[in-house]
């Protein structure tokens, strides 16, 4: 996924601006967030002066995917630029790899490529008057030039497809146009604000940051297997978002279309704004991000029209700066589809990386419940059926090199899944996924 998204977060979101309205208290806010001495003279302004993408007086760190809230203590990757008016950050993550699933070739559903999931994204805003602030973001992804419309090989994966046949056991490859967006907010006092935000694409104000921009799994090159019933909203042709914050809370609710990005991974699907979500965020400190939203999502998979899905998602994120510009970060989601008359298909997620050094540890759990017709099994065979799923991911990186303000890491994961027996006929008993990979990815900015 080779995103170019105007945005910036712990990771890929955090947004920066002069402003007249800075509380005097920022630099407590602040203090987590880490910016190197050459983009300080670059840019000549005080740390106090750059402010969230959505609110003048809330730390850029705060920033997530969409309008989502990351913990202020997240860390941020990046490359800070600006003009007399205007603050921008880029931001970049490249993975190369060769990746093979079932390692042990026991199952017929295992695959192996030689992939590159990658993204680019850039963001910018300038203040309006006293009170105002207008954002822009970008997200671009080469993810179908080098995948294909199929996209990598991921064991248990499903959601969307390609040439008119569900896509399983592969993740599907993000649109070249993944995110356009614009928004504008006002602070009514510096414990309140109200914010439009608009997308084509975008994403509506339903579940966590999204995984390609969440400080706890950036150093993982794979998209999550639950990411049909957590994220996988983050790229919506057509989304309108209101909301408002009152100290650190945050209420918003979204219209957006519904069906998913459609097989051509180049063109702009049309909008229809047919369904509605609606967002709760709480930062309790600068350490946590909480949340918890619901969905309404008209008909999301165009091979099943007349399926309709409620989706329910709570998530916590939490943040720890450590000594030396390490850091620990971890992230726990659940999300529920459920659709008419039946019950609740259920996801569980918890990740965490540690970076100490020049290292990055990572690991993941997922449990997810796949449906029959989620892993395009055959009706007569597996019955109408739900199949625990269980992975469990351990990786390591490595910084080779930096090379001005861009890191060359070398890496690699091991991920074991445990599944329903009824599948290891398919999938063989407890198969196993191996990858090695080459990861090129902005620096650290340090304070």
């Amino acid at each position: 996924m080779i995103g170019f998204c105007l945005k910036a977060n712990a990771q890929h979101n955090h947004s920066m601006m002069m402003n007249d309205t800075t509380p005097h208290n920022m630099n407590h806010n602040m203090h987590n967030m880490q910016m190197n001495d050459s983009n300080m003279s670059e840019m000549n302004m005080p740390m106090q002066n750059m402010s969230h993408s959505f609110s003048l007086n809330l730390p850029m760190s705060r920033d997530g995917s969409g309008t989502s809230w990351s913990p202020d203590a997240a860390p941020m990757y990046g490359t800070m630029y600006h003009s007399k008016n205007w603050m921008y950050m880029l931001h970049y993550n490249l993975f190369i790899r060769y990746n093979k699933q079932d390692l042990s070739d026991n199952g017929s559903r295992g695959d192996e490529m030689i992939d590159a999931p990658n993204w680019l994204m850039f963001m910018g805003q300038t203040q309006v008057g006293k009170k105002g602030l207008f954002h822009f973001s970008t997200m671009l992804s080469a993810d179908a030039i080098i995948t294909g419309q199929k996209g990598y090989p991921l064991l248990f994966q499903s959601g969307e497809s390609a040439h008119g046949v569900p896509l399983v056991d592969r993740q599907h490859p993000h649109d070249l146009f993944s995110e356009l967006s614009v928004s504008y907010s006002y602070a009514l006092s510096k414990k309140a604000d109200v914010f439009a935000y608009v997308g084509y694409p975008g994403e509506p104000a339903l579940g966590p940051v999204a995984f390609m921009h969440r400080a706890s799994s950036l150093d993982n090159p794979d998209a999550p297997i639950s990411h049909h019933w957590i994220d996988a909203t983050h790229i919506t042709f057509g989304v309108a978002t209101l909301g408002v914050r009152l100290g650190e809370f945050k209420l918003e609710g979204s219209s957006f279309t519904g069906r998913e990005p459609d097989e051509n991974r180049y063109d702009f699907d049309k909008p229809r704004f047919n369904s509605w979500s609606g967002r709760l965020s709480f930062n309790p400190s600068k350490n946590w991000a909480l949340q918890i939203s619901h969905a309404y999502i008209k008909s999301p998979e165009a091979l099943h029209p007349g399926e309709n899905i409620h989706r329910t998602t709570a998530s916590a994120e939490y943040a720890l700066p450590l000594m030396n510009n390490n850091s620990f970060n971890a992230t726990a989601v659940w999300g529920m589809n459920k659709l008419k008359d039946e019950d609740g298909e259920n996801a569980a997620l918890l990740e965490a990386s540690y970076h100490l050094k020049k290292f990055a540890l990572y690991g993941k759990y997922e449990y997810v419940q796949k449906s029959t017709h989620e892993l395009n099994l055959n009706e007569t065979m597996y019955g109408d059926n739900l199949f625990n799923v269980n992975a469990y991911t351990l990786g390591i990186n490595y910084d080779l090199l930096q090379l001005k303000k861009t890191n060359i890491a070398v890496g690699s994961h091991f991920t074991f899944y445990k599944e329903d027996k009824k599948l290891y006929s398919l999938y063989g008993k407890n198969p196993t996924a191996f990858e090695v990979y080459l990861r090129i990815y902005p620096s650290l900015m340090k304070m």
